[in-house]
This record gives C-alpha cells, structure tokens and sequence, in this order.
C-alpha cells in the first residue's frame, strides 16, 4: 500500500507563500527559456546565414526533448524526489547556458554554431522537463494534495509569467549588450535557482507500489486528450494572431496577446480555488464553454474590438484547464505514482502545441487565417463534450480519482473515516475511500452547479450577429 506523510491544517496565505516559495524554481527556469526565445530565430538567420525553416527547428528541437524526457523526468520525482529533479533541471538550465554563450562565441563558425546551439536547445527541453515536474510535486508534498489544484494553477502562473517577462527582455539585452550576454544571463539563471533549491528542505519520497508508465500514460490518456484538444485555442492564437491581424489591416496585434496573458493570469489567480469547490470536470466544462466562445468571436471578429474580446475569454477559459482535468488525472493513480501522472499528463500539452502549428498553417493556407479559431473552437467543443462524459463516468462509478485506483487494488473503504465534501480533497485517503464520489453528489453545490444547468447557461449566451 502507498504511504504518504500526512500535512498539518494551513491557513489560505501560508499555504499559497509555501507553494510559491517552489515555484519560484519553474519561473527562473521558464526565463531562460523565455529570455532567448524571441531572439534565436534572427541569430541563426540573419548571423548565421541559415533559412527559415532551420531557424524555425532550432527552436522546436527543445519541445522534442521535453517531450522525450517527460517520462524520466516524472520516474526521477517519484524514485528520487522532487527536490532532486529539480536540481537536475535547474543544473541543465545552466548547463544550457554555457552552450549558448559557446554557440555566440562561434558565430563566425557557422556551422559549429549551430551544432552548439541545438544541442543547448536540447539540454533546456530536458530542463524544462525535470524542473516543470518536480516543481509540482515538491508543491503537493509541501502543502498536500488537498492543494494540488492550487499548486499546479501557480506553477502556471510562473510559466506563462515568465515567458512573458523573459522574451521582451531578452530583445533588450540583446540589443544592448549583444547575443553572449544571453548565454551569460542563462547561466546565472540556472546557477541562482541550483542555489536556493538547495537550500530547501527536500519532502519525502512517497513510497509504495508504483505503476508502470504505460499503466499511467493510458490511465490518463481521456484526460490528456482533453487537454490537448483544449489547448488548440492557446496554440492557434501564439502562432496566427498576427498574421490574422495583418489579414485585416488591424494594428496592435501584440495587444491580444497581452489581453490574453491578463486574463490567464487573472483567472488562476482568482478562481484556482472553483476546483477543489466543485471538482476538476465540472470547471473544465465551464472553461472549455468560454474557450470555445473566445474562439468563435474570433472567427466571425469584424473589428478589432471583437477580437480583442475574443482573445480575453479564451485566455479566461483556457486558464484552468490544465489543473481542472490535472486534478482528476493525478487522482487515478496511486501517490507513488503521481510523478509519472503529471508527465504523462503534460505530454498531451507538448503534443498540441507541436501540432497546432502545422494543422492550422494548413487550415490557414486551404481556407484564410479565420478558420484557424474556427476548427480551434471545434476542438474546445468536442473537448466539452468529452469533459461530460468523463464526468458522467466518475459519477457512475467507472473512473475517477474517487474510484479507479482503490477498485483496481481491490482495496476496501474504511467505514470510521471522514469523507471529505470534495472529490479533489480525497487523495490522501484514495486506498481507503472508494465510494467518496458517492457522498459528493449530495451535496447541495451538485445541484446549484449541474451539468445540466451548464448547458443552459450556454444555450442562452447571445451569439453575435454582424
């Protein structure tokens, strides 16, 4: 049987300062991502005298290897810890960094340059990888798994954060000091956050039986499916926005981009906690139905206004999908495992966003760049439909975080428990409580937010007529 340390009560401000205190550790990792984002397409075009579509690879070689390592980098958290996952990151980071100081070094050796930077963009997609993983579990066994919506809802806001930090600033140190500083910047970076995790009091490996990662990967596949189709919308806007604007002769594309950051931000920020209130599918059908209407606004968009509103529901709605249906994927398997879930988890991500850009250039190409936001909101619609059945599912009993992993040990409830009033709040008594779900259904927040009060709240949304 898995055994975890239990957590003492915390209060709402202690919890959020002991999640952000690890998080801390995903934010310096995504600014050495996001710092030399922005500027390596032009190096390696314009320095190095290389085409477009060798720029466009050197930046997609680092989401190859995250997705490669994810299944090293969740077996590492739940063998070795969080803590020693995230040092790893954190040290190819740095290691990164050395490569890209090197790569600037050689630029005059054109092709050894480019040998050198596409090994670093390799180095940082294993980084990326071990960091984004360990970061969260090292939240959960800090704060418990009560907190796992909350914790991987500010790992979020940490990412998308500094993206949008790293990328404006790297264009300015590079226009300032030049393209070696980059590298020098990365690996002060890698060096700096090495340093305070080690610092750091490391939590518990959870011990237990552990399932294989294929077990893991098909146990969270609906979920991960979910999540892809979802995350077209995120996908289709980072890559076509401008190019949409410039269809339509509409200045201040970049604005949409930030409208749409904000409104990310803004709702993890304030409605993390609608998960562990009402449970993980029921908020992703919620923000799916936003994301969906996001994405037709900036389909049938006439005028930038439209767009711009567009831009802000789908940022709205795509905010809590990944910790809506991450709650409910981590619940499958036992807390030995959990490691693994959330890098299985996260390869649906990696996949989406590779795809989207090809699928929707494609789209684009055969149809005009509006289409692109059409097909996207299909995809959040049919990612509705599947976030309903997965939750009709877990209602009757089949799948769950409530019920799957204690019916496949054939393990039984213990009668003297405490159920808790939330599905998301039952992890640590997984092995004990099989028939939680039951319980929850109850309740009075079941029916003031039924599914089926979703769908008419949906069907009474204006559509906009032009």
């Amino acid at each position: 049987m898995s055994s975890e340390p239990r957590t003492a009560p915390q209060g709402d401000f202690a919890v959020t300062l002991r999640i952000v205190s690890v998080v801390v550790y995903t934010f310096l990792c995504y600014l050495t991502i996001g710092i030399p984002l922005a500027v390596l397409p032009d190096f390696v075009h314009t320095d190095l005298g290389y085409g477009s579509v060798m720029a466009g690879a050197a930046i997609s070689v680092q989401y190859f290897a995250t997705l490669a390592s994810r299944p090293l980098a969740g077996r590492t958290a739940d063998t070795l810890g969080p803590k020693k996952t995230v040092l790893y990151g954190l040290a190819a980071c740095a290691v990164s960094g050395v490569l890209l100081l090197a790569s600037a070094l050689a630029a005059q050796w054109h092709a050894v340059s480019l040998v050198l930077l596409v090994v670093a963009r390799l180095v940082l997609g294993f980084g990326e990888s071990w960091v984004g993983t360990g970061s969260i579990t090292w939240g959960i066994g800090r704060v418990g798994v009560s907190h796992n919506a909350k914790v991987i809802s500010w790992n979020g806001i940490a990412t998308y954060g500094a993206l949008a930090i790293g990328a404006p600033l790297g264009v300015a140190i590079e226009h300032s000091i030049g393209f070696a500083a980059l590298g020098v910047i990365v690996i002060a970076l890698g060096a700096l956050g090495y340093w305070l995790a080690t610092r750091m009091a490391p939590v518990p490996v959870v011990h237990g039986e552990r399932m294989s990662y294929r077990s893991v990967f098909f146990r969270v596949l609906p979920h991960g499916l979910g999540l892809a189709l979802g995350s077209a919308g995120f996908g289709s806007i980072a890559t076509f926005i401008t190019l949409f604007y410039a269809a339509h002769n509409w200045p201040n594309a970049a604005l949409s981009l930030t409208v749409f950051g904000t409104m990310f931000i803004g709702a993890r920020l304030l409605f993390a906690n609608t998960i562990k209130t009402f449970g993980g599918f029921r908020v992703a059908i919620v923000s799916f139905s936003f994301e969906c209407v996001g994405l037709l606004l900036l389909w049938l968009a006439a005028e930038p206004t439209l767009a711009l509103a567009g831009a802000a529901l789908t940022g709205f709605g795509f905010a809590l999908v990944f910790p809506a249906l991450g709650v409910e994927a981590v619940g499958l398997v036992p807390p030995a495992s959990r490691g693994a879930a959330l890098s299985a988890y996260s390869v649906f991500l990696d996949l989406s966003l590779g795809l989207t850009g090809p699928l929707a250039g494609y789209a684009a190409g055969e149809f005009g760049y509006g289409s692109v936001y059409l097909f996207a909101a299909l995809a959040a619609a049919a990612a509705v439909a599947l976030s309903v059945a997965l939750y009709v599912r877990a209602g009757r009993g089949v799948g769950g975080p409530a019920t799957a992993w204690p019916h496949a040990q054939g393990l039984k409830r213990d009668p003297s428990a405490q159920i808790p009033a939330c599905a998301c709040d039952n992890l640590p008594h997984m092995r004990h409580k099989g028939r939680i779900i039951s319980a929850f259904l109850q309740t009075g927040i079941e029916k003031f937010f039924d599914v089926r009060l979703g769908f008419q709240i949906f069907r009474r949304i204006p559509r906009p007529r032009f």
